[in-house]
């Protein structure tokens, strides 16, 4: 009987991959509603359970096991793609086009800002070359942005499993902050969604946060965050890189002053 069901489980392994999400989404949205009365949305939850199901096997996961394979296809870049592209369905192209320049700008603002956070974070942290320190940055914008970058730069792995972490961290802190911050920032419109989407850019995170503060907003949110993400791919491997190679051999030119420079930033962590 155990063999039938393998064997069942093992020729229909997307499909079974998609039951086991359904039930972790299940399990989660009743957590959030019954435990901790929604605080926390559901899909951070389960965020959470899927980083914990990921350290079970070896190199890929819970999906290291024959019968859970199929979530290594679900999970896969095709899929993760796709998902990212639908969720701009349903936007109402005018209401875009309102939000007009601020939303441009906030894509830019965006990328940059996240990524000196993240490039000073890994100076400070002891990170001393331009390739490091560009892909943990480009990690700060996105976890997709980061391992692009990282890949490009031709990084170790373990530096491209940092930008990673750093980009599902920042996903997890939009997905439960949004609901709790968006009142005092007035996000209750079209307009402030397509901005908020260009400024935090992790699309997971701003789809999940919006959707538990209003579900009409995802897809404006969504749709430049999309846009962040493609921007932060271009720029991150490319002007970002020679502008922090550039900055950083300035640096080594006067060894004494960067080493000053370090320790400063050191004192204020």
């Amino acid at each position: 009987m155990t063999e039938l069901i393998e064997n069942l489980i093992g020729k229909n392994g997307l499909i079974f991959s998609f039951l086991l999400i359904g039930i972790i989404m299940l399990i989660s949205s009743w957590l959030s509603k019954s435990l901790i009365y929604n605080k926390i949305p559901g899909v951070a939850i389960a965020i959470i359970i899927g980083l914990a199901l990921a350290y079970i096997g070896e190199e890929k996961g819970i999906a290291s096991f024959p019968i859970f394979a199929g979530l290594g296809l679900l999970g896969g870049s095709m899929l993760r793609d796709f998902s990212v592209v639908s969720t701009a369905m349903g936007a109402d192209i005018d209401k875009i086009k309102a939000a007009g320049l601020a939303g441009i700008v906030s894509l830019f603002f965006g990328v940059l800002i996240a990524f000196l956070f993240g490039s000073i974070v890994a100076y400070v942290f002891g990170y001393n070359d331009a390739r490091s320190i560009t892909t943990i940055g480009a990690g700060a914008c996105t976890y997709i942005v980061g391992p692009i970058t990282g890949s490009a730069l031709n990084v170790s792995s373990d530096i491209i499993a940092i930008s990673i972490a750093t980009g599902v961290v920042k996903t997890i802190i939009t997905t439960v902050g949004t609901p709790l911050v968006a009142k005092a920032i007035g996000l209750n419109n079209p307009k402030s969604a397509v901005v908020f989407g260009g400024l935090i850019g992790t699309t997971s995170g701003v789809a999940a946060g919006l959707a538990a503060t209003d579900p009409k907003l995802v897809p404006y949110g969504a749709l430049t965050a999309t846009f962040y993400t493609g921007l932060g791919c271009l720029l991150c491997p490319s002007v970002f890189y020679f502008l922090v190679k550039k900055i950083w051999q300035m640096i080594l030119k006067s060894q004494p002053e960067g080493v000053a420079v370090r320790e400063r930033m050191l004192g204020l962590v």
